[in-house]
C-alpha cells in the first residue's frame, strides 16, 4: 500500500509540475474581404485582443474575444488594414502573436509576412517586421493604400537590371522607403539556369547574390523599421533570401522549406510583368521569356519549385551550402559577413 501511494504521489507531483499546452497552430485566414478567421489549438480557454501594431501588447489591444474554448473566432478585418493578433492562454498564462501572413492585395503576387515561425531559444519569428514578395507593377490604388501601413523603411530588390527597367517597383516612391538594387545583366544569371537534368538549378547562387543579400541583412541589422525585399517572382531569389534569413533566425528547416514552396499556391503571375511589346526592349533577355509565357493556354502559371526527379530546389541550395561551406552559419559569416555577432543581433530584434 505504502510503494502504491508513493507512486500515486510522483504522478501527481509531476502532473502538477507540467505545465498545460501552449497554444498551437495558430493561423489567420481571409473569409471574405471583411472578415478573418483566427483560429488555434489549445486545451485551455483562450483571450484573443487585435491592434494595428506587431509590437502591441494586451493592454494596449482591443479584446475580441474572452476565455475562449471554440479555437475559432471570425473578426471584422478590412482586407486594406494589416491587423495583427494577440492570443493569450489562460492556463499557463502564454502569448502567442498571429497575424495573415498573406497580404490581400487586388493585383500583387507572394507579397506575405515572414514572421510566426517558431525559431531560436523558444521564440518566435516577429510579424510586421519582415516582408518578402514577386514584382509589383501592377498594383493598384487600394493596394498601395495597404502597403503603405506597414511601415516599410527598407526596399531591397534583388532583380537585375534587365527586369527593373520593363517593370519598375514604384513601392519607395509611394510610402518613402529607401530603395536598395545592385546593377547586374541577367544573362548572366540565365546562363547557367535551368540547365542539364535540372537538378541543383540554384547552383552557384551562393555568389551570384552575394551583393544582395549582404543589402538585405544590412538593412535587417540597422534595425530602421520593416524591411521589405523581392524579385520578379518572389520564389526563387527571394526564397533563397528568406531561407538564409529564416536559418539565421534558428527556423528549423523543415519549416523553412514549406514556406518556400508557398510561393507555387500564392504566385499570380498575371500581375508580375506589364503587358510588353518586345519591339520597345531590343536585348532585353528577360522580354522574350514573358511574352511567351502570356501566350501559353491560360497565360502565364507558376510552376512546382521541385526537380523533374522530386527534389526541392532550395533543399538542394542547402544541400550545396553544407557541402560547401559546412553549415548555412558558416555561408553566412564567411561570405556575408553574418558572424555570431551578428545572428545574435539579429535574434534579438527579431525573436519575440
Amino acid at each position: 500500500m505504502r510503494k502504491i501511494l508513493s507512486q500515486s504521489l510522483f504522478l501527481g507531483l509531476i502532473t502538477a509540475a507540467t505545465p498545460a499546452f501552449a497554444i498551437d497552430n495558430a493561423v489567420v485566414t481571409r473569409v471574405d474581404a471583411g472578415h478573418v478567421a483566427v483560429e488555434w489549438k489549445d486545451a485551455d480557454p483562450v483571450s484573443v485582443f487585435v491592434s494595428s501594431s506587431p509590437k502591441a501588447d494586451v493592454k494596449k489591444a482591443e479584446v475580441v474575444a474572452k476565455a475562449d474554448r471554440t479555437g475559432r473566432v471570425v473578426v471584422p478585418y478590412a482586407a486594406t488594414d494589416r491587423r495583427y493578433f494577440i492570443l493569450r492562454d489562460h492556463g499557463d498564462k502564454s502569448v502567442l502573436h498571429v497575424a495573415e501572413r498573406v497580404l490581400p492585395l487586388e493585383q500583387g503576387s507572394n507579397f506575405r509576412d515572414a514572421g510566426g515561425y517558431a525559431g531560436a531559444g523558444g521564440k518566435h519569428v516577429a510579424w510586421g517586421r519582415i516582408f518578402r514578395s514577386g514584382a509589383m507593377p501592377l498594383l493598384t490604388e487600394l493596394d498601395y493604400t495597404t502597403l503603405e501601413k506597414l511601415k516599410i523603411m527598407t526596399i531591397v530588390d534583388l532583380r537585375s537590371t534587365d527586369e527593373r527597367m520593363i517593370a519598375p517597383n514604384m513601392l519607395d516612391d509611394r510610402t518613402g522607403a529607401t530603395f536598395i538594387s545592385n546593377d547586374y545583366s541577367l544573362k548572366g544569371l540565365m546562363s547557367g539556369y535551368g540547365k542539364g537534368d535540372g537538378e541543383f538549378a540554384y547552383r552557384g547562387m551562393d555568389q551570384f547574390l552575394k551583393p544582395q543579400l549582404k543589402q538585405v541583412f544590412r538593412a535587417m541589422l540597422r534595425d530602421e523599421g520593416a524591411v521589405m525585399y523581392h524579385c520578379s517572382a518572389g520564389q526563387d531569389r527571394t526564397g533563397i533570401t528568406t531561407g538564409l534569413i529564416l536559418s539565421a533566425l534558428g527556423v528549423d528547416r523543415a519549416t523553412i522549406l514549406k514556406d518556400y514552396h508557398l510561393s507555387t499556391e500564392l504566385r499570380r503571375p498575371q500581375f508580375e510583368m506589364p503587358p510588353l511589346d518586345p519591339a520597345d526592349w531590343p536585348g532585353n533577355p528577360i522580354v522574350p521569356y514573358y511574352v511567351a509565357s502570356m501566350k501559353k493556354p491560360g497565360g502565364p502559371k507558376a510552376e512546382p519549385l521541385f526537380t523533374a526527379k522530386g527534389n526541392s530546389h532550395l533543399a538542394q541550395f542547402f544541400e550545396m551550402v553544407d557541402k560547401d561551406y559546412g553549415s548555412v552559419d558558416a555561408y553566412l559569416d564567411k561570405e556575408l559577413g553574418v558572424g555570431p555577432q551578428q545572428i545574435a543581433q539579429l535574434r534579438a530584434l527579431y525573436l519575440e
